[in-house]
């Protein structure tokens, strides 16, 4: 036997009404009879018809988030944190990944139309506005990172880049450095482009020049690459930056294949703040975004355009910030002897 909604209702003394304001969680039921609404439910296995509700309210309760690369550790926690907040709200997520590639990123925004989600948080830099205008067509509001300007049904979370590097560039100035590397990301992605350039001009100002400035694949092999690199270089720099934690992550191991100390020989500053720089050894000293947190600001944002009138879209700014750990240190007073052959 399939049990109804009003079976849920009947049993638990309470109405049709209630019943469907605890599942979809629209409006405010007392604890006690949440509770007595909660046991009937898992007394009669009572599932919600998801299809049954889209069809009444003409709407999905289906919120989007496409991001670039599933198996790249700085995305888990922003879809923890979209992803908890959409539950909150009594709402699911549909998550779909690019790889970097537009054409996955065209089938991902296909998808999003297909499924009739209410907005979509765009975290990657494989999907500009020229893909995404068959969404706001259709009145689907979007969440970008870092892309802006904002406008009808179009929000931006800004990364504020400044204040975590500006952290970092005077702790290593304060630790004697000023033979500074740059490995940073790949020229084909806007972030990457955007921190690179942020990097150099802030050491730029503070009078240091930066050389090498390389490119990686925002990868562990891209740390290493970038590293055989700077081993042709006539001098070896004191402090070398990288564009995330994983290409950090691969310059040190890369580093000690050499024989190339870390922090005694040369410091390592990452970027993002993953779970595990932390655990790299030495832990690394990195430039933290609070990406669960981004996550949910995600959501927030397109949740609260879905239920404006207007649709207006706003500019949210999250800040960075240093974490100093054990593979940064006063700069090297020796000799470094670097492999030759």
């Amino acid at each position: 036997m399939v049990n109804r909604m009003i079976d849920v209702a009947e049993r638990a003394g309470v109405s049709v009404a209630t019943v469907s304001h605890f599942l979809n969680k629209t409006r405010y039921i007392s604890p006690e009879t949440q509770q007595r609404v909660l046991e009937v439910i898992q007394e009669l296995n009572y599932h919600k018809n998801a299809h049954a509700r889209r069809l009444a309210q003409s709407r999905s309760d289906l919120f989007g988030l496409i991001i670039s690369e599933i198996a790249n550790p700085f995305f888990p926690e922003i879809i923890k944190g979209f992803q908890s907040a959409a539950w909150e709200k009594g709402y699911e997520m549909l998550l779909c990944n690019t790889e970097y590639d537009p054409a996955h990123a065209r089938a991902a925004v296909r998808k999003m139309i297909e499924s009739d989600v209410r907005g979509v948080a765009i975290m990657t830099s494989a999907l500009g506005r020229e893909v995404a205008a068959d969404l706001t067509s259709r009145e689907v509001g979007l969440v970008y990172y870092n892309l802006g300007p904002i406008g009808k049904l179009v929000s931006n979370i800004r990364i504020d880049y400044s204040q975590g590097i500006a952290q970092a560039i005077n702790y290593i100035i304060e630790q004697g450095h000023r033979q500074v590397a740059v490995i940073a990301g790949p020229r084909t992605n806007r972030t990457a482009v955007f921190l690179r350039d942020a990097i150099v001009e802030g050491l730029e100002q503070r009078g240091l020049h930066p050389s090498p400035v390389l490119e990686s694949d925002y990868k562990v092999d891209g740390g290493v690459s970038a590293v055989s690199a700077l081993l042709s270089q006539p001098s070896f720099p004191t402090a070398i930056f990288c564009g995330n934690d994983l290409t950090a992550m691969g310059a040190m191991s890369a580093l000690e294949e050499v024989g190339i100390r870390v922090p005694e020989d040369v410091s390592v500053i990452g970027f993002d703040d993953i779970f595990f720089a932390r655990l790299s050894r030495p832990p690394l000293t990195t430039i933290h975004i609070p990406r669960e947190r981004l996550g949910r600001l995600a959501f927030e944002s397109l949740e609260k355009m879905d239920r404006s009138k207007r649709h207006r879209g706003l500019e949210h700014i999250v800040e960075t910030a240093l974490v100093i750990r054990k593979s940064t240190a006063p700069r090297r007073k020796h000799e470094l002897r670097l492999p030759t052959g």
